[in-house]
């Protein structure tokens, strides 16, 4: 029977986004995780008796969690594929949740935690994985950047229901919410397609174009793709044994490098500890609390530029924008800092730098840093390549809090925020030296040029000279018929 190839764009589009929003509650998630803490710790210290060290652990305790969820979670999703490993992340979240609403010591609340924190090291590896693999080259940037909206999201709302609960001491209330969209979560992830990529993998071409056919505005379309996917397949060296590959060790080191970027750009200084940071500026009480909530309303709304701009205007210039202003919001709070008491007006003025910041951390190094994750590895060791970047994420996340109030102490209030503006300024340099511009790349078409030894930067779209070195080597500029390098 002649069917007919084209589908109405509309629709096609309407399944990818409703696909994508799905998938990217799971940001919900682990945005309740990171801001629920820093409104519930108070409350649990006192009537725990906690002492320092065991705050410590309870706030490091996700961390930790999160990085052996991301270790794990490259097994699974190639394994039980992405779809099962994020339901599996889901239940363990909200098991999580009402084991930390119902703890009754400080080590149970340690243990919920960490348990909350394995599945968000699950969701922060599957769900980018998830969304970079079902979305098309030309909105890739912006399903994926979903993902980090939600968390977004999931961090305001934290901060929020903190300030609600606060007024009665009820911690309890602030676990027990954060377990409402893992729950969401899970019954919405039920209805996910598994990726197509994961289904090729697999040996399962139809069902794999199928899910294509439904997500692409023609059945050409999908059948092109699936061939794409099927190319890349033909290089049989898997996981750990890429690693004897040097262009695969090559995008794994800048994986991590991106990961170690978003950190050291200072975004967990803000997230875990801006209630202190609004004290250093003269603000008590109350204050503290609304200040971090707009902080998280900022953080939210600046992630809609990411999402705007990610697929038209590109990624390397969000992210020159962005670490410039996050250097002018922290090299200012430092300035401001630096001389204490302040008065009045260079109190909101330190309250509108903050601002400043966040918003130009949420629509560039925010998102971004994700999407690029989840676009430069190679298919075969993309569970392997993921799984050690997000790890990194976790790592270096632990080091910034683990550090922070020790650096206030050590160098003092100006100076430690003088060398986030100064980490910030150094990543513009970085950007430009070995970040590729990946905008309207297909996923195969970044791979071959990966593999066939361009440098990081040519990778996606090359520059003119770039260009001209790939037609006299025949390199693809997108994904057609030829098979990467091998070692």
């Amino acid at each position: 029977m002649n069917q007919s190839v084209t589908q109405p764009v509309g629709s096609s589009r309407m399944r990818s986004l409703i696909i994508g929003c799905l998938a990217a509650l799971a940001g919900l998630m682990a945005g309740l995780d990171i801001g629920v803490i820093s409104g519930a710790l108070d409350f649990v210290a006192k009537e725990f008796h906690a002492s320092t060290v065991a705050q410590e652990w309870i706030v490091s305790s996700m961390m930790a969690g999160a990085a052996l969820g991301s270790m794990c979670a490259g097994w699974m999703s190639h394994h039980i594929g992405r779809k099962r490993t994020l339901l599996v992340g889901a239940v363990v979240f909200v098991a999580g949740s009402l084991e930390c609403a119902l703890a009754w010591s400080v080590p149970s609340m340690i243990i919920g935690r960490a348990v909350m924190g394995l599945a968000i090291g699950v969701a922060a590896f599957t769900a980018p994985l998830y969304l970079s693999e079902i979305a098309s080259e030309t909105a890739r940037g912006a399903m994926i950047s979903t993902y980090q909206l939600m968390i977004t999201a999931g961090i305001f709302l934290a901060f929020m229901s903190n300030t609600f609960f606060s007024y009665s001491g009820n911690w309890r209330g602030m676990f027990a919410v954060a377990a409402i969209p893992g729950v969401l979560f899970l019954i919405g992830a039920l209805f996910l397609p598994f990726s197509p990529r994961w289904l090729m993998m697999k040996g399962r071409r139809s069902e794999a174009l199928e899910v294509l056919a439904n997500l692409r505005d023609s059945r050409n379309d999908a059948r092109r793709e699936i061939q794409s996917i099927s190319d890349q397949l033909q290089q049989k060296q898997k996981g750990w044994a890429l690693l004897a590959n040097r262009n695969f060790r090559r995008s794994i080191l800048l994986g991590m490098g991106l990961q170690i970027m978003q950190q050291l750009a200072g975004v967990n200084v803000v997230m875990y500890y801006a209630p202190k940071i609004f004290a250093l500026a003269g603000y008590v009480g109350p204050a503290q609390l609304w200040c971090t909530a707009m902080v998280g309303l900022v953080n939210m709304l600046a992630t809609f530029v990411a999402i705007g701009l990610v697929d038209k205007w590109g990624r390397k210039p969000i992210l020159y924008t962005g670490f410039l202003i996050m250097a002018v919001g922290m090299g200012s709070l430092g300035l401001l800092l630096n001389s204490l008491p302040l008065g009045p007006g260079e109190q909101i003025i330190a309250v509108f730098m903050l601002m400043i910041y966040i918003s130009g951390f949420s629509m560039s190094a925010g998102p971004l840093i994700w999407v690029l994750c989840s676009e430069v590895q190679p298919l075969q060791g993309r569970d392997l390549g993921i799984s050690i970047s997000t790890l990194t994420n976790w790592i270096a996340n632990m080091i910034i809090g683990a550090t922070f109030l020790s650096l206030l102490q050590w160098i003092g209030n100006g100076p430690t925020f003088w060398m986030f503006a100064a980490f910030n300024l150094a990543f513009v340099f970085v950007t430009w030296r070995f970040i590729p511009e990946t905008r309207d790349m297909s996923l195969e078409g970044i791979e071959q040029r990966l593999m066939a030894g361009l440098p990081l930067r040519e990778i996606g779209q090359p520059s003119r000279k770039a260009a001209q070195d790939a037609s006299s080597a025949r390199i693809p500029q997108e994904s057609s018929d030829v098979v990467p390098k091998g070692p």
